[in-house]
């Protein structure tokens, strides 16, 4: 995989702040956003680009490992520890390295070649059985990160659903149930690994987009309706609309506005838990009439003298 300067794709430089980061990537990723590009596979491709340096860019302690490491940052883990092989090596006496040579070998992100790389700059032509296990060393391969926009109503339902990931499509199941911002892992489906090493994983992470009638809060929904002042006064029914079509719900007399009813189990659906749902509140708002005859009017003066 080619080496991508994440500094360079969110177009900050490497002292940037947190929040520098922050509006880099809030701006960059309204600008490739996939609903901002429909079938426009490079900005495709930056979108994704711009999430994986955002991942490790916010993140001080992947940040640390990528400035010090460069592309081989996810590897931090095992590059220090075959530094520090090498030390006690070197104060049980090999020559030249550690503590016993006075010698110290200085490991940056700028010079940082692959783990065999390493391994023959330690020891030189002499330890080729050390620089054949660093070529032989299985690397797990990069996580990658993807967005993906639904509806309040797609959400709602488990169904499968195509996205473009880089240069491939992947075909996953979305489960009843997902919330906004939530991330779901899909082990295997990242950057494939070298020497044999096992694949990484893909992170998406779901937006759920706001809806004209229903507003979700947890697994419970809210809607207003509205509702004429003779229905309030008198009672009555109205048809609501749920998630599954309309329901008819019976209006006491007397209604206030503003009073709330809660529907149970007709809410949205909580997430993988099979044929258990939240609540829909359904909140009253009574219109006054407009373009009253006289003789309305005059029915309510009547009323309004008691």
């Amino acid at each position: 995989m080619a080496y991508i300067d994440y500094y360079k794709v969110l177009g900050i430089e490497k002292n940037a702040s947190n929040d520098d980061i922050k509006k880099a990537y809030r701006k960059l990723a309204r600008k490739y956003h996939p609903d901002v590009n429909p079938n426009d596979a490079n900005a495709n491709k930056m979108f994704q680009q711009i999430n994986e340096a955002n991942e490790v860019l916010s993140d001080p302690e992947k940040r640390k490992k990528y400035d010090t490491y460069g592309e081989n940052w996810e590897h931090a883990e095992q590059f220090e520890q075959a530094k520090r092989q090498n030390n006690n090596r070197g104060a049980s006496g090999f020559g030249g390295f550690g503590a016993g040579g006075g010698q110290s070998y200085n490991f940056s992100g700028e010079d940082a070649g692959d783990f065999s790389d390493f391994f023959q700059s330690m020891f030189g032509g002499g330890a080729a059985s050390f620089g054949s296990r660093g070529r032989n060393t299985q690397f797990r391969g990069q996580d990658l990160q993807a967005e993906l926009t639904l509806s309040l109503r797609d959400a709602a339902v488990t169904h499968k659903q195509e996205i473009q990931v880089g240069e491939r499509k992947v075909r996953i199941t979305i489960p009843a149930g997902i919330a906004d911002g939530q991330k779901i892992k899909l082990k295997g489906y990242g950057n494939p690994g070298s020497n044999g090493g096992p694949a990484g994983d893909l992170y998406i992470t779901f937006n759920i987009a706001e809806d004209p009638n229903f507003k979700r809060v947890g697994d419970d929904l809210y809607i207003s309706k509205d509702l004429d002042l003779y229905t309030a006064v008198l009672g009555g029914d109205v048809l609501v609309d749920t998630l599954n079509g309309q329901v008819k719900l019976k209006i006491q007399p007397e209604t206030q506005n503003n009073a709330k009813v809660r529907l149970s189990g007709k809410g949205f659906p909580k997430y993988k838990i099979e044929n258990q749902f939240g609540d829909l509140y359904v909140t009253w708002n009574i219109l006054i009439p407009k373009n009253l005859t006289d003789k309305q009017k005059a029915l309510f003066k009547e009323i309004a003298q008691g």
